[in-house]
């Protein structure tokens, strides 16, 4: 199984959520090697660049590098190759439905209403706030992450 973790820029809430999956995935016996995890962004302004400082330090902070992942955009090959593109808010969601091509494999969703969060379903977009806006994106996903990896082992019968 194949996620993709999808935000505007690929800096911020999609590379904090694909290294916090990447973590968990990795140290679940009945995911790790079953389950791919990758982020990309709706936009091409950050294409080859690192996360943004604030997210990598946030993320730093409960034991997760992210330093190394370099940010992408959405492409029409992700539709076909990823089971499942989670979206981090509705604009984005409507964004990624939108380019993908008719018949796509992947579903498309809004990662914190598919993990079962409680509402609201959109993750803020931390990249004009400060730390204390990154850390509530890490909190929701966190929170989220969690339901996720309950949700994945559900559905991969682990």
């Amino acid at each position: 199984m194949r996620l993709l973790v999808v935000c505007l820029g690929n800096i911020c809430r999609s590379p904090m959520a694909e290294g916090w999956l990447r973590t968990r995935v990795a140290r679940t016996p009945a995911l790790a090697g079953r389950v791919e995890v990758d982020s990309a962004g709706l936009g091409d302004w950050h294409v080859g660049d690192p996360p943004d400082p604030r997210a990598i330090a946030t993320a730093a902070a409960y034991g997760i590098d992210i330093s190394l992942q370099r940010a992408r955009q959405l492409q029409a090959a992700d539709f076909r190759a990823d089971t499942l593109i989670l979206c981090a808010d509705a604009s984005t969601l409507q964004q990624a439905q939108r380019r993908g091509p008719a018949a796509m494999a992947a579903g498309v969703e809004r990662m914190l209403e598919w993990a079962g969060s409680t509402p609201p379903f959109d993750l803020a977009d931390p990249y004009q706030g400060g730390p204390a806006d990154f850390q509530a994106v890490w909190h929701r996903i966190d929170a989220a992450g969690e339901r996720m990896i309950g949700r994945l082992q559900r559905e991969l019968g682990a």
